[in-house]
């Protein structure tokens, strides 16, 4: 039986944006207040996937032995550490949240199975690197507040409130949106980097949460007017929103997930991402273990 198992580790590190090549002017306009020196820091987040067998005791490996691992690899000596100069592989190119997952992954593949490595750079941006050469993933959160009704206009109001019980209600109600808005690209070999993250969360807020923020969506959105503003139809039309503007700063759309109450989320992938949706179960059939060392 295969299965996928996650473990969790952190570190603290500090980095800088910075290419020599470019003038400090060049710089700044690149890179905004990451090119302070001496840097800034972050606690960071690591989760590591891995997949195998289950044994006969009912493990695919030992924790405590994945632990060790990825202490010794990773963590003692990211921890406290100035991560442009820690690793030579920041030598040439930035420690950017999307690069850093991907060497972390080539420091951690020799010992452990693994099928995702995710790093969290702060909670409103994190990483995914699943060992596909220089592609990785990058996404970044924010929220909107919005109000909305669920009620189709050719149906009576007793024929909504079958459908959407409370939601169908006349005057509306709010909630916060939680959106997270993930692209794939490949990472840039000098600056570390899928896209200029600054134009990515410009065309987020540019596209989704200024227009979007404070409205109701069935009266304020033109979109909503003929279409009923589910959670699902929202997620549908910020992916149709944000598709062109990123592949415009070269990366594309993967993911967009809305979460419209604790209870309640979903998420749709762009539309040339179909067959890219994650199937841990396929993944876990093809993947050939590595033994612990």
């Amino acid at each position: 039986m295969n299965c996928i198992i996650d473990r969790r580790a952190q570190f603290s590190a500090s980095h800088r944006y910075w290419l020599p090549e470019l003038s400090e002017a060049e710089n700044q306009a690149r890179f905004g207040p990451c090119v302070r020196a001496p840097g800034h820091g972050h606690n960071y987040i690591l989760y590591v996937s891995m997949a195998g067998e289950l044994d006969q005791y009912g493990m695919v490996l030992n924790l405590s032995d994945v632990k060790q691992v990825i202490r010794r690899e990773v963590t003692s000596q990211l921890d406290f550490s100035y991560l442009n100069e820690v690793w030579p592989e920041f030598q040439q190119t930035l420690p950017t949240t999307e690069y850093l997952a991907r060497v972390i992954w080539q420091r951690l593949v020799p010992y452990l199975p693994l099928v995702r490595i995710q790093l969290f750079e702060h909670p409103e941006l994190w990483a995914e690197y699943q060992g596909n050469g220089m592609e990785a993933y990058l996404t970044i959160s924010t929220h909107f507040s919005a109000a909305h009704r669920l009620a189709r206009p050719d149906l009576s109001y007793e024929e909504n409130c079958e459908i959407y019980g409370k939601c169908a209600r006349p005057n509306g109600h709010g909630h916060n949106y939680h959106l997270e808005v993930t692209i794939r690209g490949e990472i840039d070999p000098r600056t570390g980097m899928i896209a200029d993250l600054g134009a990515f969360q410009a065309i987020v807020d540019r596209q989704v949460v200024d227009p979007f923020d404070h409205t109701f969506l069935n009266k304020d959105i033109p979109y909503f007017e003929t279409v009923v503003p589910t959670a699902e139809n929202i997620a549908v039309h910020i992916r149709d929103l944000l598709q062109q503007p990123i592949r415009e700063i070269g990366a594309f759309l993967h993911k967009v997930k809305l979460i419209e109450s604790p209870n309640n989320s979903c998420e749709v992938y762009a539309l040339d991402e179909a067959a890219l949706i994650p199937d841990a179960i396929a993944q876990a059939k093809v993947l050939v273990g590595s033994k612990l060392n």
